[in-house]
């Protein structure tokens, strides 16, 4: 019986035809045009004209309430049975749609090799810092951190380095632009070392200090092969009752070996730093300078912290005493590698970051 002639005669005159042979028909004709919809816009025009709030089958449901009581359980279970196969047959095709809209447009050939994605690795610098605060961690450091941009106080000022120190000049700088805020005064700059950290911890921190300061620097540099003008350091400070040289010796020996192999040898040359007294420059040797034609490489600058910088941050230089020390991290990179040019570094060509 066509579906159109079944509800025309269903609305136009409900006596003539019994409620339960009309829903056979309305659902058939409801399958149809959801199995006929060839996308999910069409689809859901369909689910909203049968089982929408308005739609026909829901109209068909509303008339339940006015039969008479002894027809309504038969009447309402073939109606349930009719709507649960409706929305069986609504979420089957549905499915089908979906995946069809996933598919590739164009012809795809699953046969072919799969390209896998690359994994990306840590930059070189940042392994060797690893490493490094690895080997202090193992005797009791911890990592502390600070500014870059800094002022002329922490930078300098308070590690004995005062603006007519002759020291100054060779860790010139970039100092920023004065602003009208602070009265085109400004002396913030780029930290030229990381022992600015050491100040603003002893500051704050009461002894026993254990810190490394792993960070970015910043000095006025021609890029070379082996200069730029920024690049990173390590500074370890270690203050307490009766600290000597002989623990910096200890504790230098044990991290590069850590860092260089066992096979490290350390020694100890007279040097001045403003900040430490006495002071030292720390030469290492190893296969791996032997590699390079050098039996000898400076390696780092250390000393015994000056009794002026423990003043400065209130510690009493007759109570309390430590050592500091400070080195390039990618000078350590560039000797355990084998690489001669620093600037290869900061270039990202993966060519050459891949080896890493």
């Amino acid at each position: 019986m066509d579906a159109l002639f079944v509800l025309s005669h269903y609305f136009g005159n409900n006596d003539a035809m019994g409620f339960i042979e009309q829903i056979e028909p309305l659902k058939q004709a409801a399958l149809a045009e959801l199995h006929a919809a060839t996308d999910l816009a069409a689809l859901e025009q369909a689910r909203t004209n049968y089982l929408g709030s308005n739609g026909k089958f829901t109209a068909l449901m509303k008339q339940l309430g006015a039969l008479p009581k002894e027809e309504k359980p038969v009447a309402g279970k073939s109606v349930n049975l009719a709507k649960v196969e409706l929305e069986s047959a609504l979420a089957e095709r549905r499915s089908d749609l979906e995946l069809q809209a996933a598919l590739p447009k164009e012809p795809t050939d699953f046969t072919l090799p799969g390209r896998r994605r690359p994994l990306g690795k840590l930059h070189p610098l940042t392994q060797v810092t690893d490493d490094i605060v690895r080997s202090f961690r193992k005797i009791g450091f911890v990592v502390a951190d600070g500014p870059e941009v800094e002022d002329d106080y922490h930078c300098f000022d308070a590690l004995n380095t005062p603006a007519d120190h002759p020291a100054r000049d060779s860790q010139d700088t970039f100092y920023l632009q004065p602003t009208a805020a602070d009265g085109g005064q400004s002396s913030s700059l780029l930290r030229t070392h990381t022992s600015s950290v050491q100040i603003r911890v002893m500051a704050k921190q009461k002894p026993p200090v254990r810190i490394i300061v792993p960070g970015r620097v910043y000095r006025r540099d021609n890029a070379d092969a082996t200069h730029n003008p920024t690049f990173h350091q390590v500074e370890g400070l270690y203050v307490d009752r009766g600290v000597t040289v002989g623990d910096l010796k200890g504790t230098v020996e044990f991290v590069f070996k850590e860092l260089m192999g066992s096979e490290t040898r350390i020694r100890f040359r007279p040097h001045y730093f403003s900040y430490t007294e006495p002071s030292f420059e720390i030469d290492f040797s190893s296969p791996l300078t032997r590699k390079m034609g050098k039996e000898w490489l400076e390696i780092a600058g250390c000393g015994m912290v000056h009794p002026q910088v423990f003043e400065n941050v209130g510690y009493d230089p007759e109570v309390w005493t430590g050592w500091a020390f400070g080195f390039g991290i990618e000078r350590i990179a560039m000797i355990r590698y084998g690489i001669n040019d620093i600037r290869l570094f900061y270039e990202n060509d993966l060519r050459f970051l891949r080896q890493f």
